[in-house]
């Protein structure tokens, strides 16, 4: 089959792999879109850990598809699915406590597992989780960064009426944006750096939208959510969060240097601060849940789409940040 396979850094191609042979726990799945993301980008640069990754390795950890050949989850082929991509090992004590991202043991589809950039993948069967029929095909790829943001929600526990900033116009930021009224605030400010985002930030249910630093006030925000990645964007955070508040961190800076941290401010402002990891599948299913209710739409985020071959153009897409962009897809079978 073919395959966007990145065979060391710096080397990717579509590449001819051998088809994927299910195991008896195990369906057999045909990926019909594919989002890549920034951490794709660091794949194919080789600045993810290496404890993360491991080379050769097919793209592919955001996507949904139908089930190509039934196997122990009882799906019908045909039927409309996502899949979780961390596959925890159900054993150790983070998996007992619930908190599948921390698993003793990291194993995830497109980063140690071949992901889903292919015709083809292998999924562990009660990773696999059908949609209902109005969800669509855009809505249901962005399911795996909506789990990462919401698993981070969740853990910080939003009260109603909050005033929330979301740092960062990229996916995870609009994603925050948007998810973020679950717990009903009283305001959603989303602070980014380009204008073309705009109207996705509308779409995402942004009460006000800016690219100036200077227009956010300071000591204004009970929650601020930190989704751009950067040691400019975490000063923000902690300008912009009210004594007592709550800084919560989802964007990676990419290593060294790094981000100074304003201890006494944290002190003397009695801030709470969280970092949340990947997504629990608690918070995988609630996605699901709310997308098959009809209680989210999320396919706005969608805004490029690529046939598999044309692989090089959709990571210039990602790369440039031209242009209103957001979520960038591939289509395995284009």
């Amino acid at each position: 089959m073919r395959a966007l396979l990145v065979r060391e850094p710096g080397a990717i191609e579509l590449a001819e792999v051998a088809d994927p042979v299910p195991g008896a726990e195990e369906v057999l799945v045909r990926p019909t879109l594919v989002g890549i993301c920034g951490t794709d980008v660091d794949i194919v640069d080789g600045r993810v850990d290496p404890l993360f990754i491991r080379y050769p390795m097919v793209l592919g950890h955001e996507w949904t598809g139908v089930v190509a050949e039934p196997g122990r989850g009882g799906l019908a082929a045909g039927t409309r699915v996502v899949v979780e991509g961390i596959v925890p090992c159900g054993r150790c004590t983070a998996c007992a406590a619930g908190a599948t991202n921390r698993c003793d043991t990291y194993d995830e589809l497109g980063f140690t597992r071949y992901g889903a950039a292919a015709e083809l993948v292998r999924a562990p069967a009660h990773l696999v989780h059908p949609l209902a029929p109005q969800v669509s095909e855009e809505s249901a790829v962005l399911t795996e960064p909506a789990s990462v943001v919401f698993t981070g929600l969740s853990r910080v526990s939003p009260v109603p009426g909050w005033r929330v900033l979301v740092i960062g116009d990229g996916t995870i930021g609009l994603l925050a944006a948007r998810l973020a009224h679950l717990w009903s605030p009283s305001e959603v400010t989303l602070l980014g750096r380009r204008t073309e985002q705009a109207g996705l930030a509308a779409s995402a249910g942004a009460d006000q939208f800016t690219v100036d630093t200077e227009a956010v006030p300071a000591g204004h925000f009970d929650l601020v959510v930190e989704a751009a990645g950067s040691a400019a964007a975490v000063r923000t955070a902690f300008a912009a969060v009210r004594r007592g508040g709550v800084v919560l961190l989802l964007g990676y800076l990419g290593g060294p240097p790094g981000a100074e941290l304003p201890v006494d401010d944290v002190v003397n402002g009695d801030l709470t601060i969280a970092g949340s990891f990947g997504y629990t599948r608690t918070a995988w299913r609630r996605v699901v849940d709310l997308l098959n209710a009809g209680s989210v739409d999320l396919g706005f985020l969608v805004t490029h789409r690529f046939p598999l071959q044309a692989y090089a153009a959709a990571f210039a897409a990602l790369r440039e940040g031209s242009g209103s962009r957001a979520k960038v897809a591939l289509i395995p079978a284009g």
